[in-house]
């Protein structure tokens, strides 16, 4: 078993495990991330976007400084010009990141599941540790795309050792959003990282290091999912995931997995430990 399972990762660059969550699981989670929404911030809004460049989260310590916190991202079409919203609350946000696995109980209970821990496990990690995780809301009309990428863009390690983990709380079909990905593209290295800009004199905190690669879009495969699926995701994968156009939401709880035996994390990711703990380890 343990050998199939890194078989598949290594082949395709991703895994799905089906009923990953029960289905009594997957409404405990959906409801605390659907109770985020009302603790979100009324003001200072910030947006999140992988298409629009021209946002601030480069330039925001809100965005950088996320790492040991609970921050709110909201979608592009959900605010005006003035930062009110224009949609409901339920459907505003983009995504709450990037510390739910150690500031909420509901979270943490299932990151650091026996579950996901058998996963490692198999998967061969010795020491694995989990420096982030992010509940995506994805909702309907409103939910962006998610342009194509590796996670080792922004979680890098030498030798490569990020996994992500990600659960779908709601059916995930090619209408309301679902991940797609280009099988095998894990195997050609990460092609740009998403680095803190070394020059301290420049407004944009984070930077990447070249510019995005071009993937032609007949590449990609979609992976529809049902609800309580998780989805392995090699580091160097590329994925994607398109605008949701349908009337259905589609939530999905997501976190990284690292190792630290024998492994270098960056320092020249723009996601850093606090410099008093470092990232939580599932075991040891």
């Amino acid at each position: 078993m343990r050998n199939t399972l890194l078989e598949e990762l290594e082949e395709n660059g991703y895994v799905i495990f089906e009923n990953f969550l029960l289905p009594e699981e997957v409404e405990e989670v959906r409801n605390a991330g659907q109770n985020l929404c009302l603790e979100a911030p009324k003001e200072s809004r910030t947006i999140f976007s992988t298409v629009n460049c021209n946002n601030n989260q480069n330039k925001e310590k809100y965005f950088i400084e996320s790492g040991d916190k609970v921050r709110y991202f909201f979608e592009e079409g959900a605010l005006d010009d003035k930062g009110d919203l224009i949609v409901k609350p339920e459907n505003a946000l983009n995504k709450v990141g990037h510390s739910l696995h150690t500031d909420h109980d509901v979270f943490k209970k299932y990151t650091f599941s026996h579950r996901v821990r058998e996963v490692c496990w198999q998967l061969g990690y010795k020491r694995p540790a989990i420096p982030q995780s992010m509940y995506i809301y994805k909702n309907p009309g409103v939910g962006g795309e998610v342009t194509a990428h590796q996670d080792g863009t922004f979680l890098y390690t030498e030798p490569a050792s990020t996994i992500g983990f990600w659960i779908a709380l709601n059916d995930a079909t090619v209408q309301n959003g679902c991940l797609q990905f280009i099988k095998g593209s894990h195997k050609s290295g990460v092609h740009r990282r998403y680095i803190r800009n070394p020059d301290k004199s420049s407004n944009e905190l984070i930077i990447y290091d070249r510019p995005p690669p071009i993937y032609p879009a007949s590449n990609f495969t979609p992976v529809p999912v049902e609800k309580g699926t998780l989805v392995l995701i090699h580091s160097q994968v590329v994925h994607r995931s398109n605008q949701n156009k349908s009337n259905k939401e589609r939530h999905a709880y997501t976190f990284h997995v690292i190792e630290t035996d024998g492994v270098t994390y960056s320092e020249e990711n723009w996601l850093q430990p606090n410099p008093d703990a470092s990232f939580p380890i599932l075991y040891e």
